[in-house]
């Protein structure tokens, strides 16, 4: 076919291309977890689906702050939520997840009442405070201890 007639988005390959073979680990029943704020660090929260590139493992630590608390919450949740779409039956696993649903939302919570809220789809008390500084990302203006 004629590169000019070709449909915009569809390639070719040669004829003699090797497909590719995809390697998924199983993922058995009640695994090991890390914790959740290892978890963010390491890509997974379980340590069997870990597959380091070339071998090198990040042992690198985000600070500690509300917002590292909250991405390292809604990491570990997001993982849970992906091993229970396997393990339906796994009520451990379920439990964990409700109890870092809980974990969350108190995180949320004492950040919005520190800071302002992350989204402006939480009420909030008193003036629209969506716009006030610091921004999320200015990593200086928003170093802080976790109370």
């Amino acid at each position: 076919m004629n590169k000019s007639k070709r449909p915009c988005g569809t390639g070719i390959l040669p004829e003699n291309a090797p497909l590719a073979n995809p390697y998924v680990p199983f993922q058995i029943d009640d695994p090991p977890q890390y914790p959740a704020n290892k978890a963010i660090i390491r890509g997974t929260l379980f340590p069997g689906l870990e597959l380091p590139f070339h071998g090198l493992v990040n042992q690198q630590e985000l600070p500690v702050n509300g917002s590292t608390e909250l991405q390292n919450l809604a990491f570990a949740l997001q993982e849970l939520s992906l091993y229970l779409d396997t393990h339906r039956e796994d009520a451990e696993a379920l439990e964990r997840y409700r109890s870092f649903q809980r974990l969350y939302h108190d995180a949320l919570m004492r950040y919005n009442a520190d800071r302002r809220p992350l989204t402006h789809i939480l009420p909030a008390e008193g003036s629209y405070r969506w716009l006030d500084d610091p921004w999320p990302w200015e990593y200086c203006a928003n170093v802080r201890e976790v109370k």
